[in-house]
């Protein structure tokens, strides 16, 4: 069937297709460990394969592979963001979790931008939820971002891509011990890890602790290497008005001893 795709014009209409058939023929099994897929299906995939600019092209690449020399440094640098919508719970289909920690709060005053509750503008009373393909933690993903971006990675985006049914509600933890992974493969650990939450509300101050816990935990590093910071936006905008939430993290890796 494949060597008839390559035959005919067929294939370019088949990109679907084509990446499963990629990722199913790939030997390659570096940074992909089982452990991390089927978060909801049961899928084991052999690799994340990238199609280059054509899909007719025999190039493809692990993404977390890339072909040039990443330089065995000292130390590395990177930085993380990610921001979700916050919406009435039933509407988000799942709680607020940061941190690998849910965030149980009262009735919120959640700003129904779109007038579906009340009128449009209006103040809506509710319990709030992250909207997200998977389970939407903020801190987790820019953790996972700036790990990859300090080893000169591609995104979280372009490694889970909110496309793939495969993160449909994953819990992100799963995230966290690959990147642990992938940055031990590449001879680091973690040097020092800064988080700063945002969100208007829920406070989530007394959650701190564990999600301090889980960071350390997850990342297989110390307490005196991990800090959480959180902080409102002051009713600014969508997180001010709790339509959102969002989180920044600077990290440093150091050269595994």
């Amino acid at each position: 069937v494949l060597q008839n795709l390559l035959a005919t014009n067929e294939m370019m209409k088949l990109p679907h297709l084509l990446l499963a058939l990629a990722i199913c023929t790939s030997s390659a099994r570096a940074f992909a460990p089982s452990s991390v897929f089927g978060c909801t299906a049961k899928i084991n995939s052999a690799s994340l394969p990238v199609l280059k600019s054509s899909p007719t092209s025999a190039e493809t690449d692990d993404v977390l592979k890339p072909k040039y020399e990443i330089e065995k440094l000292p130390f590395r640098i990177g930085h993380g963001f990610d921001i979700h919508r916050m919406a009435p719970i039933d509407d988000a289909g799942q709680p607020i979790i940061i941190g690998g920690v849910i965030i149980d709060h009262k009735d919120q005053k959640w700003t129904d931008a779109d007038g579906k509750y009340v009128e449009k503008g209006g103040i809506y009373e509710t319990q709030l939820g992250v909207v997200a393909h998977s389970d939407g933690d903020v801190i987790y993903h820019s953790v996972v971002d700036a790990i990859f971006g300090a080893l000169t990675l591609p995104d979280i985006g372009q490694v889970f891509q909110d496309t793939d049914p495969r993160w449909r509600g994953c819990d992100s933890s799963k995230f966290m011990e690959h990147a642990c992974e992938v940055m031990s493969e590449y001879g680091y650990e973690i040097g020092n890890i800064d988080v700063t939450l945002i969100l208007e509300r829920p406070k989530v101050a007394s959650y701190k602790p564990a999600m301090k816990e889980n960071i350390v935990k997850l990342l297989k590093t110390t307490p005196g290497k991990v800090n959480i910071k959180a902080r409102t936006h002051e009713q600014v905008d969508s997180v001010g008005e709790l339509r959102s939430l969002s989180c920044h993290v600077v990290l440093t890796l150091a050269k595994s001893s």
